[in-house]
């Protein structure tokens, strides 16, 4: 592989598990051998927490905002921290203002992929977490990885949300020129009821060449979350965990074309 694989996990639909699709995901391309870097890109920090990192997200600067206005002037010990599973860039509360000043910088939309590339040397994959909204961060993350990997419910509104982030995808594709793969849809949160088996059947006829995984709702993945980890360092054995396995694998053997390792 001549980089590390990218991929950024998207929906601007809030709500939808997207941080617990990204740890987890995250988590089992560790499972698999592979070293993983994860840039929580979300202002809000989600996943910074979810990692037990918290401390991390009230920082002083350099933050993770700097690195993106000034993406050659950071050095990696200023935004990196060390987690059990995989390094972190972790998101900083200078990141609410993030919009705001990257729209002063020329070209804002490539500031992660010029980071990346100061800092990803190291690692065979970059897990990007992307805010629960489009705009300039999420243009970022998907600029910078070109791959997605997509959470939705099982609930009507999913459908009006992948319509929008289809069209959004198509656009940003056009503007730079970019092709931006789907690489799995993650139905999150399934229960046993006839509306969620009737969006499992919408998503398949939707996104016929998109492989969907389904992950039922599970107590125990927040129980993980809220230790800090991921479903795979926790003592509690989860079923769920093998479906992160699952779409793992498709990952790696999309993005690298390589035998996950025995």
């Amino acid at each position: 592989m001549a980089g590390p694989a990218r991929l950024c996990v998207t929906n601007q639909k809030g709500g939808v598990g997207k941080t617990t699709v990204a740890v987890n995901l995250a988590g089992a391309l560790n499972e698999l051998g592979r070293d993983v870097l994860f840039v929580d890109l979300d202002p809000q920090g989600n996943a910074t927490e979810g990692l037990g990192l918290l401390e991390a997200y009230d920082a002083e600067p350099p933050s993770l905002l700097d690195a993106l206005i000034d993406p050659t002037g950071i050095s990696p010990e200023d935004i990196v921290y060390s987690h059990a599973e995989m390094d972190v860039v972790v998101s900083n509360i200078d990141m609410n203002a993030a919009a705001s000043a990257l729209a002063q910088e020329p070209d804002p939309e490539t500031r992660l992929a010029t980071l990346l590339a100061e800092i990803d040397a190291d690692y065979e994959y970059v897990v990007v977490d992307c805010p629960p909204h489009l705009g300039v961060l999420t243009d970022n993350a998907l600029y910078a990885t070109e791959n997605i990997v997509i959470p939705a419910l099982t609930e009507p509104t999913s459908k009006r949300s992948l319509e929008l982030l289809f069209d959004y995808v198509g656009s940003l594709e056009m503007e730079h020129d970019l092709e931006i793969e789907p690489l799995a849809l993650v139905a999150n949160r399934i229960e046993t009821t006839s509306e969620d088996e009737a969006m499992l059947e919408w998503f398949e006829e939707a996104l016929p060449d998109v492989p969907i995984f389904r992950v039922r709702k599970r107590v125990a993945l927040q129980r993980a979350f809220t230790a800090g980890s991921s479903v795979f360092a926790v003592d509690e054995e989860i079923d769920m965990a093998e479906v992160f396995i699952d779409v793992a694998e498709r990952v790696d053997e999309s993005l690298t074309n390589t035998e996950v390792p025995a």
